[in-house]
């Protein structure tokens, strides 16, 4: 039952935020004793069986990316990339070079990886309607997670073509190879350069700038390949730099695909570790115990945040909100919260070695008959 951001204007399927009303561009600012009392219904205690309690969420969480800024970004390297992929797929074929071969596939992929970014990017500024509660704000983590699988997947052809090379070597020209390279690299530069001025925070631009920079290696890996070549004569050599770009994609699709999943199982953002955080929350004066915590990321960089705590009989619900959203906020930059808050019943203050306590073993779920993941109470107890 956790509420939404207020957005400087009322709806009547919304509630209002746990944001001081300044904050809030274009909110009420009447004292908070005489709101509350004019709108009985947005704070207060259900007192018949099978009460809700008090039900807050955040306000002032701002998602701002420059969108139009990205995409103007990711247009320029795609421009680049398409204009000398054909030259680079000429150059390999008449060269017998798989480097370069292998290369221009890579920045094939490339391509593609930065048109579905765009696209990615396109569908996630939409508005959250309907039954997309989010949006579409994941459309760029399957971005970042296709990019990721085509880069595993090409890496296995490229592996399999490269060792079939290795055994019987063709005859590379060594010249072609490496000039086309170094144009390969100064391509791959500007491109790299262009992404790196887009939001890297996003995965989905993370994905197309990954590609960009395992092309680059890639470029420098056969412009020594070539190099080698024309000097030695050794023909081996562009296999074993097909290998390194291989070896680049591997590392740069895996990891795609492992933060990807991550937000798709809806793990916690890296660097939040839940258990500690739940036990800093019920740490706070006045807070009995916190469960049904749960973190995730809405997309990357958005993480999000919902839990149930409940304070002592007595306590200032609204106090307590209001500063586990500053904490959560400053300290773990989450800015997206749902916290429900209830007073405690007094059957669990007689275990929890609060006022009036039996000292008795703790219930085995406390207020909610069937929590979801760890119970935090002061003292120990199990995670």
């Amino acid at each position: 039952m956790g509420s939404g951001t207020r957005h400087g204007h009322r709806h009547d399927h919304g509630r209002a935020t746990g944001e001081p009303a300044a904050a809030r561009p274009g909110a009420d600012h009447r004292d908070a004793p005489a709101r509350q009392a004019e709108e009985p219904g947005d704070h207060g205690h259900d007192s018949g069986p099978g009460a809700a309690g008090h039900d807050h969420g955040t306000g002032g969480h701002t998602h701002a990316v420059a969108a139009d800024a990205d995409r103007r970004w990711l247009v320029i390297a795609l421009a680049l990339i398409v204009a000398f992929m054909g030259v680079e797929v000429f150059a390999g074929v008449v060269a017998h070079s798989l480097a370069l071969v292998s290369d221009a596939a890579h920045m094939l992929t490339d391509a593609a990886s930065i048109g579905l970014a765009l696209l990615a990017m396109r569908l996630a500024a939409r508005p959250a309607r309907g039954g997309f509660t989010y949006g579409l704000k994941r459309a760029e983590i399957l971005s970042a997670q296709a990019n990721g699988i085509t880069l595993l997947l090409l890496s296995v052809w490229l592996g399999y073509e490269s060792v079939r090379r290795l055994i019987a070597p063709p005859q590379v020209t060594g010249g072609l190879v490496l000039a086309t390279a170094l144009v390969g690299v100064a391509v791959n530069l500007v491109a790299a350069w262009a992404l790196s001025r887009a939001n890297r925070t996003s995965l989905n631009v993370e994905g197309a700038f990954q590609h960009i920079l395992t092309d680059l290696y890639g470029f420098v890996a056969t412009a020594a390949a070539g190099l080698v070549v024309l000097l030695t004569g050794f023909a081996r050599a562009d296999a074993i730099a097909s290998l390194v770009v291989v070896a680049l994609m591997l590392r740069a699709g895996t990891g795609l695909v492992r933060e990807s999943g991550r937000i798709f199982l809806e793990a916690a953002p890296s660097g939040i570790d839940p258990d500690a955080l739940g036990d800093r929350l019920v740490a706070r004066a006045g807070v009995v115990e916190v469960h049904d915590l749960h973190v995730w990321e809405i997309t990357s960089g958005q993480p999000a945040l919902s839990a149930h705590i409940l304070v002592e009989p007595g306590g200032d619900c609204h106090a307590v909100q209001r500063g586990m959203v500053e904490l959560l906020r400053l300290d773990y930059g989450i800015g997206h919260t749902t916290l429900q808050v209830d007073h405690a019943p007094q059957e669990l203050l007689n275990v929890t070695g609060r006022p009036g306590n039996d000292d008795g073993p703790p219930p085995e779920h406390g207020h909610c008959a069937d929590a979801h993941g760890p119970v935090h109470r002061e003292g120990p107890h199990p995670h």
